[in-house]
């Protein structure tokens, strides 16, 4: 077999590399069918589940405000085009990646990149409901996020993702007392 014109390659080197390619290719099927990975090509949020290190958010947005009107690719990902796709396959292969090596940070916090298709979602999803209080507020690149002051609107403070943590308030305000 010939490469590149010059080079060949001989019967075996042919044969290990068809089988080391057919091997890779097995595990990234079995892989990806054993995570659920057509799941996520969805918008069902039982998807973002699939790895038990999501299911306190998943549990958080359940019991949170914006459950009957919004699922995580509402918040979290762009709303229309191909960089919807971009940012789910982005952050599938960070999620799977993460939970495999198990090198990701707890708690799991948003990136930049989320935060703003986040801040982004909210000013679309309510620009007629304040369109004026929105005017030019959000968009500067040190504006204030939507979430700075709605930080359990999504997953709930129950859960202790993003809220305060009522433990430590209580104990400030007794100590500062």
């Amino acid at each position: 077999m010939k490469l590149a014109g010059r080079m060949s390659i001989g019967p075996r080197a042919a044969l290990l590399l068809a089988v080391l390619l057919g091997m890779a290719m097995g595990v990234s099927g079995y892989t990806f069918r054993y995570a659920e990975g057509l799941s996520y090509l969805s918008s069902d949020p039982r998807a973002c589940a699939n790895c038990h290190i999501m299911n306190s958010q998943f549990d958080a947005w359940q019991k949170g405000s914006h459950h009957d009107v919004a699922t995580c690719n509402d918040c979290h990902v762009p709303a229309t085009g191909i960089a919807k796709w971009i940012s789910k396959a982005v952050h599938g292969y960070q999620h799977s990646k993460g939970f495999t090596f198990q090198d990701f940070e707890e708690p799991i916090r948003i990136k930049p990149a989320s935060a703003a298709s986040l801040q982004e979602n909210c000013v679309r999803c309510h620009a007629d409901l304040l369109h004026d209080q929105l005017a030019g507020a959000t968009t500067d690149r040190d504006a204030v996020q939507c979430v700075h002051c709605h930080r359990d609107v999504g997953h709930g403070e129950a859960a202790g993702l993003g809220g305060r943590d009522k433990g430590e308030s209580q104990e400030r305000t007794e100590v500062e007392r």
